[in-house]
């Protein structure tokens, strides 16, 4: 290796001129004890650099709470999506028992005091049966060929950006507006 790209550190105290010499790479830094001292005590930021630090957390929170808020977005539609095939199975089970689809959630929630029977079958969970679960409003309502399932968000944009449709045929349809999905949406993929 070269002499002038040795790496030593040697730190020395000279009593006599009360100054600390330390040589690092061939430099020497000659300090006096009273500047080392203030030194020492003067350890902290300056307010210029907290407020640099906290403008660059502001900045990186900017960008990441609207990617949050979009990805709990998503995940509430994908809940929506699960919670219709939650009534879809709740429907058939329902079916296979009182011989008839259930026209409303509550024939498929849990009764309110007693046993279960076809006006409360206690098939789903009260939550979804209240019809608000995971940010969005589910409505079940009965039709000449079985039944049709309704989910819109409770607040358009914000808990949901579609509303979805589906029937006793399992396919799911979507809107993109806050209009509620019908049989004739596109059907989601």
């Amino acid at each position: 290796m070269p002499g002038n790209l040795r790496l030593r550190r040697r730190i020395s105290y000279d009593q006599g001129s009360q100054s600390l010499h330390a040589d690092a790479l061939g430099s020497v830094y000659d300090i006096s004890m009273k500047n080392w001292r203030r030194h020492l005590k003067s350890r902290g930021f300056s307010l210029i650099e907290l407020l640099i630090v906290i403008s660059i957390i502001l900045i990186i929170a900017a960008i990441a709470v609207p990617k949050m808020n979009k990805q709990l977005m998503l995940a509430r539609e994908q809940a929506a999506i699960r919670q219709i095939g939650t009534i879809h199975q709740a429907e058939t089970q329902y079916y296979s028992q009182y011989g008839k689809y259930a026209a409303s959630l509550a024939e498929l929630g849990p009764p309110a005091s007693g046993a279960d029977g076809p006006t409360a079958a206690g098939i789903i969970p009260k939550n979804l049966a209240d019809g608000k679960s995971t940010g969005y409003v589910f409505t079940v309502a009965a039709t000449p060929t079985g039944y049709a399932i309704n989910a819109n968000p409770e607040s358009f944009g914000g808990s949901g950006s579609r509303c979805f449709y589906s029937d006793q045929t399992l396919g799911i349809r979507q809107s993109f507006t806050a209009e509620p999905a019908t049989a004739t949406s596109p059907e989601l993929k």
